[in-house]
């Protein structure tokens, strides 16, 4: 059976509830056993995941929405209509997307949802605190987890037999130099971008070095917590894109008022010489750098690489050969960590655990379709399919990736310059960088 991710949406109208909490909405709840149903019938497992960064508008209105303690009773009553209506169908549950990115990139710079920051980490910042806010965030976030994952073993987990995780946005780091100081600056990355939630769910407590630079603008775990935190998850799920370079800068830890990066006290790059983070990296061997460090100080447990692929503009082009170089570079690097040689193993024993790999169960392409993103719009996309804005069906044309990955998935070890066939792309499609028509017959 094939898998895919899914997003279960926590707003109103077209959600669970109308208003985040209260009674359950009878559409909403229609809408999710009719896709669960239809994925199902055609040989798909789902893999839900329950928070996308999306909080109800009258919770965060009503009470600040992460930023709360209430936030996780009223998750933790979300999750258990979750697990009562679809659990009889669905195994695999996360209960947060890319946790550490939301709780910088909401409550530290404000590139996402809800768009909380102060000056100066964050532009045209209009309410929210960068010092204290992403730590309280995830915070609430990792109780609510875990309230949730203490609730389904409880309830559920007897008779549905399913599995809980969490999961987070993992680039790894690379020292800029050799020097002891960009190493140990690496280190505090990994530290504040991955151990942020692993540790606790690991060993019951934040990493030290995030504990003595941001002091008590972190909340502490009291014993309560660490009880109801350690241990709480089946699988940690893995959101990997690319590899950062990390300088170690002591001045900006010697600022009076600091927030997450700046309690990391490094500069983080995208390639040495070059500080610019609007470009995408293929430097594969990240991957496989995550998955080894994951298996050797949080002793290997189950995880998921549930998104991984390339972002480029969505220009019309149907021929993405530097996609299809990406899905095979990283392919190969994650069969690496399996410490399996063979690409077919990857299709047909991805579940078996490989003698001394990675405990790596399953691999998910970012993204099936073009869509909108988070960060870019609709101007930059990561679809394996092009999806024609201008037609009223919104028709999709598959890419050479579709393609190349298709046929990798029916058992074919193909190289990623090999020959795919792949149709023209009609002549009614809009070139959205343009916003001409273009012939391509």
């Amino acid at each position: 059976m094939s898998s895919a991710w899914l997003t279960q949406v926590w707003r109103p109208t077209d959600s669970l509830f109308r208003d985040g909490r209260g009674p359950v909405n009878p559409k909403g709840l229609e809408y999710y056993n009719n896709l669960i149903d239809e994925l199902i019938m055609h040989g798909i497992q789902p893999h839900v995941t329950m928070y996308h960064m999306d909080t109800p508008q009258a919770l965060e209105d009503g009470y600040g929405g992460w930023l709360s303690r209430t936030m996780v009773r009223d998750f933790t009553v979300y999750a258990d209509v979750c697990f009562k209506e679809f659990g009889d169908r669905v195994r695999h549950w996360t209960t947060v997307n890319e946790a550490n990115a939301f709780a910088i990139g909401g409550y530290d710079n404000a590139l996402i949802p809800p768009g909380r920051c102060s000056l100066p980490f964050g532009l045209a910042c209009t309410k929210g605190n960068s010092s204290t806010e992403p730590y309280i965030a995830a915070h609430n976030m990792l109780l609510a987890h875990s309230s949730a994952v203490k609730l389904y073993n409880r309830k559920y987990k007897g008779s549905q037999h399913g599995f809980v995780g969490l999961n987070i946005y993992a680039p790894w780091f690379f020292p800029y130099t050799k020097a002891t100081e960009d190493i140990k600056a690496a280190q505090r990355a990994i530290d504040f971008y991955i151990g942020w939630f692993l540790h606790p769910l690991v060993f019951g407590d934040y990493p030290d070095i995030m504990k003595k630079n941001a002091g008590t603008r972190i909340p502490a775990l009291t014993r309560h917590d660490f009880e109801l935190v350690k241990g709480s998850f089946d699988f940690i799920g893995l959101n990997h894109y690319a590899t950062f370079y990390i300088k170690d800068d002591p001045s900006s830890h010697k600022m009076e008022i600091r927030d997450v990066n700046t309690d990391i006290a490094a500069t983080i790059m995208y390639e040495r010489g070059d500080s610019s983070l609007d470009q995408d990296n293929e430097t594969s061997s990240g991957l496989y750098e995550v998955l080894e460090y994951i298996k050797r100080v949080y002793a290997n447990p189950p995880t998921y690489v549930h998104e991984n692929g390339q972002r480029t503009v969505r220009n019309g082009t149907l021929n993405d050969t530097a996609r299809v170089e990406y899905m095979h570079a990283y392919i190969g690097t994650l069969l690496r960590a399996l410490s399996f040689n063979d690409s077919l193993f990857l299709v047909f024993h991805l579940q078996n655990i490989g003698r001394n790999g990675a405990n790596s169960k399953g691999y998910f392409m970012w993204s099936f379709l073009d869509g909108f993103e988070v960060v870019g719009g609709y101007q930059k996309g990561f679809g394996m399919y092009f999806v024609d804005l201008s037609d009223k069906q919104l028709k999709r044309y598959p890419k050479l990736s579709a393609h190349w990955y298709s046929n990798f998935l029916r058992g074919r070890s193909i190289s990623p310059n090999e020959h795919v066939p792949v149709p023209s792309l009609c002549s009614s499609i809009i070139n959205l960088s343009t916003r001409q028509r273009h012939d391509c017959s």
